[in-house]
Order: structure tokens, then C-alpha cells, then sequence
């Protein structure tokens, strides 16, 4: 095997994303009438989106696919190779039927083809060679042309690949758009991991997960310090009438012992800060988070219906991924 020095690796790495940054800056141009028609089509039908694709091609459908159903338009895959076989019963009257390839003249697809058309269902190509067969055939035409691969030998799908993906990432973003699909929506879709949760996971969630620290203005120093160190959220809210008045974190407690040489009928009234950062239950816990952050706090008091409901900390935000 040829040596290759670490210079000389790193440049064929950056020579790689280069070529397809070059190749693929034409794509924009490719937006046209066809794309307008197609996106008109899904986005006024009450059915699906089919992709089908051989090869390299069907990979980049299944992508797409995932893509389109989590941004709130129903998409399946079906394989070209398994179409012919029986597959084709999953497509509905109605359904939007996308054909992926690079040519357009591979056998499965021209093969694939003429069944589609007689499904009486709209057919849109995908291509990368708008003389094709499947270009000439098709209803639409999604143009992803690109020049050359990456592969040094112009043979390896890579520029092509990433033509089409961009493709289908156009078409998920325009008909995001169109259906105002905001971050609320996405997390429907997206109900796991730290996505999920900085879609959906509020406040008043994490809050709950915690014991209540609260004491009143009257209560004595010694019990602040137990609510607080039982607690272990590093605060405790002061609470009078049922509403929040005040917070003491364990910078309060150092505070307090450096102000008072003799510590005794020293109350909560007399440590706690008097404007506590308070949020809604509902408010995003992301939210939360850029509040600590921007204000350089670790703890929140929350609050639902004007009624205390605990604490959010920091640390609660990394442990569940809100932030990193």
C-alpha cells in the first residue's frame, strides 16, 4: 500500500467535500417550474408520498422518506427491486409517487416504470440525465445533474447521492414551510432523546421530578440550611401567603455568615434575595436554560396558575440533555 503522508490524507479529504461543494452549486438552478408543480401536488393531496430507487439511490429514498414523515408529510419506501414482486399493492389512488436515479436507465427502474404509469398515480423522476427513459416518461422531472463525482474515477455514487438528498431536503423544507410546521409540531414526531425533549420537556416537567423546597420569612437559619441540603437543589424558595417572596441559595448562607458575627433570631427574611427569577410551568426547559445561562444562575423557581410549584436547576438540564 502507497504511503501517504498526514498532509497528504487530510488533502484528499478536503479535495473530496470540495468537488461536491463545486459540483452541487448548481443545484439552486434545478428549482424550477417542475419543483413548483410537484410541491403543488403533495402539498394539495390528502395522501402519501411513495420513493422507489435502486442501489445507492434507494438508500437516499429511505432518507428522504424519514424526512418527509418527521416533518408532518406522510411518506413510504418502496424498493424498486421488491415493486415488481408485489410490492406495488401498497400504493394507494391518490398517492405522489417519486422515482429515484442517478441515469434513469437502469433496468429495475425501466422495468418499475411502465407499471407505474398505468397505476394512473403522478410519477415524478429524480434524475440525474434529463434525456433519460424515465425522464421522457416521467410526469415531473426533479433535475439533480451534477458533473462529476467525487470518486476520482467518476464512478462511485457520491456527488449524485448527495444531489438527491439535497433535493428531497428542498422539497421537505418548502412544504414545512407552506404548513407553518413550527418546533411544537416537530416534537410530535420526535418524542425521544434530547431532540425530543427540547421540543416538548417544560418546566413545570422537571420541576415535579424534585421535592418542593420552601420555608416562610419566619423560618430560623438552622431549618434553611436543612431544607436546602435535603432538597439538594442548592436553594429553597421563601414563601408567604402562598406566594413566592423571595429565594436563598447556599451563596445567600455564605453571605449570611460573613454579615452577622452572632447568628441568633437570624431568619429567612433576613437572607433571602428579594427578586427571584420565576417562570411559567409551561415555559420550554431549553428556555429555562438560556435564562441560567444569559443571567449566569443555577436555579429557577416555577410557578403554575401564580401557585409555587418548585425548582429547576441547572444540573436538571444537563442530566436530561437540554444542554451540553
Amino acid at each position: 500500500m502507497p504511503h501517504h503522508t498526514e498532509e497528504q490524507i487530510i488533502e484528499i479529504g478536503k479535495e473530496a467535500i470540495l468537488s461536491e461543494l463545486n459540483s452541487l452549486s448548481v443545484l439552486p438552478e434545478y428549482i424550477n417550474r417542475d419543483f413548483y408543480q410537484v410541491i403543488q401536488l403533495i402539498f394539495n393531496s390528502s395522501s402519501r408520498v411513495v420513493l422507489t430507487g435502486i442501489g445507492k439511490s434507494a438508500i437516499i429514498g429511505q432518507k428522504i422518506t424519514a424526512t418527509l414523515n418527521s416533518t408532518g408529510q406522510p411518506a413510504l419506501f418502496m424498493h424498486a427491486a421488491d415493486a415488481i414482486h408485489g410490492d406495488l399493492g401498497m400504493i394507494q389512488n391518490n398517492d405522489v409517487i417519486i422515482a429515484i436515479s442517478k441515469s434513469g436507465n437502469t433496468s429495475e427502474m425501466t422495468a418499475l416504470f411502465p407499471l407505474l404509469k398505468k397505476l394512473d398515480n403522478p410519477v415524478i423522476a429524480m434524475i440525474g440525465n434529463d434525456q433519460s427513459f424515465m425522464a421522457k416518461h416521467a410526469d415531473y422531472i426533479l433535475n439533480t445533474t451534477v458533473d462529476k463525482e467525487a470518486c476520482p474515477n467518476n464512478l462511485a455514487p457520491t456527488t449524485s447521492t448527495s444531489a438527491q438528498l439535497m433535493m428531497g431536503d428542498a422539497l421537505a423544507i418548502t412544504l414545512l414551510k407552506l404548513r407553518n410546521f413550527t418546533g411544537r409540531d416537530f416534537s410530535k414526531f420526535h418524542p425521544g432523546g434530547a431532540l425530543g425533549k427540547r421540543l416538548y420537556l417544560t418546566c413545570g416537567d422537571i420541576a415535579k421530578e424534585h421535592m418542593t423546597p420552601k420555608v416562610t420569612p419566619k423560618t430560623p437559619w438552622q431549618e434553611v440550611v436543612v431544607n436546602i441540603s435535603e432538597n439538594r437543589l442548592g436553594a429553597t424558595a421563601v414563601i408567604e401567603n402562598e406566594e413566592v417572596i423571595g429565594i436563598i441559595t447556599d451563596g445567600d448562607m455564605r453571605r449570611m455568615l460573613a454579615k452577622y458575627d452572632n447568628l441568633e433570631g437570624v431568619t429567612a427574611s433576613d437572607i433571602m434575595g428579594n427578586n427571584p427569577r420565576i417562570l411559567d410551568a409551561d415555559i420550554l426547559a431549553v428556555d429555562a436554560g438560556n435564562i441560567m445561562q444569559e443571567n449566569k444562575i443555577t436555579q429557577l423557581i416555577i410557578t403554575g396558575d401564580h401557585s409555587y410549584i418548585g425548582m429547576v436547576h441547572l444540573h436538571d438540564l444537563y442530566q436530561h440533555g437540554i444542554i451540553a
